[in-house]
């Protein structure tokens, strides 16, 4: 993988935002041998953190584009522990994913497909993922997703 992962970034207009800073004492990504960990990132966008619970005050939908956030918080993360190198990324290996949601919603999977089929539009087959996709009482800030990611480099 090279920079093709910027321009396939482009050709879908999307741009990843800066990787965040930690807001409590974690580390934003550990690296391992040839396995980063990214800490758990929660859905934000241009306006701020994405919140509430999906099935009262967000669609399954509008979940669906927190979690798609969440992937590109995550890809941010990534390429900071790359060096910027997108070269040195070979795949994600595995995503486990919350969804602030009611008691009883029970569709977190098509939820979480926002962030693994962004994944995938974005690096292709290396995208593709083992996931955990599980629902939430409460988030961080009352974010409506937060998923947290294991991806291998070369």
């Amino acid at each position: 993988m090279s920079t093709d992962i910027d321009a396939r970034l482009a050709e879908l207009g999307l741009t990843l935002p800066k990787a965040a800073a930690p807001i409590a004492n974690y580390v934003p990504y550990m690296i391992s041998g040839k396995t980063v960990y990214v800490s758990g990132q929660i859905s934000i966008d241009e306006n701020g953190p994405i919140t509430g619970k999906v099935g009262t005050d967000l669609t399954p939908e509008q979940g669906s584009e927190a979690a798609k956030r969440c992937a590109l918080s995550l890809l941010s993360q990534v390429h900071a522990a790359c060096d910027g190198d997108w070269t040195r990324l070979k795949r994600v290996l595995k995503l486990t994913a919350f969804v602030n949601s009611t008691p009883d919603f029970e569709d977190q999977p098509a939820v979480i497909n926002g962030a693994s089929d962004l994944l995938v539009a974005v690096l292709g087959d290396a995208g593709r993922h083992a996931r955990s996709a599980v629902s939430a009482g409460a988030l961080p800030m009352n974010g409506a997703v937060e998923i947290e990611g294991i991806f291998e480099l070369v």
